[in-house]
């Protein structure tokens, strides 16, 4: 395993460009406070090839400290994290160590199944987040929780940090739209680490039938909301870097059309285009590769915008920035033939489409769910864990 993410980071380095800012202490390399409560348990771990701690997999700590892992819980990408997005990912085992490795993505309600579930006594949760609503990773974890709680099952979360985590942004989903890619009443830019996701979890109450989950969160140190963290592995195929996940949040959209965002080129959600947008001088042609076998206009020249060159201070500015996707709307005029349904799966609400349509700017949409933002941030704040 310590040679595959070794593969990994060299192929991707923009990630490990610079070591995690601020002297951030991940949960996981806090063993002190985790150990105990796994002594003589059978323990699953829910994580992918972001558990790291240093350059060893947190798999590795477990086993190496005497933890009898039983099983791997592996979410969206896969536990080595190179499947497409949305691929489904087959059960395994992992080649090192020989640990049952089940996937819950595409498997029916994305939780272990009764006999899964009688495996284990504690279930461990280390995996990196990115801060946003249609990220599916945060999904996965409550879906845990959710069994846990069925089954009267402690969970403990290895915190890390969010490195979108210095605001908040976006509307709050409405229910009605729940999916697959949005699962809360949160914001897009939801502003809080997992750890602290999963205390606002059971404090509101969002589990099945008002259950709670038997939880305790292992804290990162020296870390605050306002810390630029810079993270050690891409959390997926597709978020190679920090550019891509600072415009992850304005750029999913294109997801929702037939404009490309970049999957299947070496700057994936840093530009986007398409073959009728040639008024643009930039180009480029998506192909299929590892991480995007599929990806929308492939083999198609587009036309378009290469954001990858806009500072990151820029980028923390404009927050969730819908001029991109308003942008590209108004070139291609084709009307409502842009959006496909899924658009508002991913914004969450139904009033935004309308208002692209009729010619709002991206800051008058911006304005709409500004009342949902400070909603949420007083409805937050008694489960931050750090300081805002």
């Amino acid at each position: 395993m310590l040679l595959l993410l070794a593969v990994l980071m060299m192929a991707l380095p923009a990630c490990r460009a610079a070591a995690p800012d601020g002297g951030v202490v991940v949960g996981a390399a806090r063993t002190d406070a985790y150990l105990p409560l796994l002594k003589g348990k059978r323990v699953a771990l829910f994580s992918n090839q972001t558990g790291v701690v240093g350059d060893r997999h947190v798999l590795d700590v477990l086993l190496d400290n005497g933890v009898n892992v039983v099983t791997i819980f592996s979410p969206e990408h896969g536990f080595r994290g190179k499947a497409d997005a949305g691929e489904k990912v087959s059960s395994s085992v992992d080649a090192k160590t020989g640990t049952p490795i089940y996937s819950l993505y595409g498997v029916k309600g994305g939780a272990p199944d009764d006999e899964e579930m009688s495996k284990f006594d504690v279930l461990v949760s280390d995996i990196q987040d990115v801060g946003l609503r249609f990220y599916t990773y945060y999904i996965t974890m409550v879906r845990l929780m959710d069994r846990c709680a069925e089954y009267g099952k402690q969970m403990v979360v290895l915190d890390r940090p969010n490195p979108n985590g210095f605001y908040v942004d976006g509307p709050i989903l409405d229910m009605r739209f729940k999916s697959g890619v949005g699962s809360l009443p949160i914001p897009v830019v939801h502003g809080m680490t997992l750890g602290e996701l999963a205390r606002m979890v059971n404090g509101e109450h969002w589990l099945a039938d008002g259950r709670k989950c038997r939880l305790k969160v292992v804290t990162c140190q020296g870390y605050t909301h306002q810390t630029r963290y810079t993270l050690p592995v891409p959390p997926s195929p597709n978020l190679p870097n920090m550019k891509a996940i600072y415009l992850y949040p304005s750029l999913c959209y294109f997801e929702a059309t037939d404009v490309s965002l970049g999957r299947g080129t070496d700057l994936p959600f840093q530009q986007f285009g398409h073959p009728d947008m040639k008024i643009c001088s930039y180009r480029f042609t998506p192909e299929s590769r590892e991480g995007a076998k599929n990806p929308p206009q492939l083999g198609h020249t587009c036309y378009g915008y290469n954001l990858s060159q806009l500072s990151d201070s820029v980028i923390w500015s404009r927050g969730l920035d819908l001029s991109y996707l308003i942008k590209a709307y108004r070139m291609l005029n084709v009307g409502d033939k842009f959006f496909t349904p899924f658009f508002e799966k991913l914004i969450g609400v139904d009033y935004v489409r309308p208002l692209i349509e009729m010619g709002k700017s991206a800051d008058e949409i911006k304005a709409c769910w500004a009342k949902d933002v400070a909603k949420f941030k007083k409805q937050r704040r008694k489960y931050l864990l750090y300081k805002e």
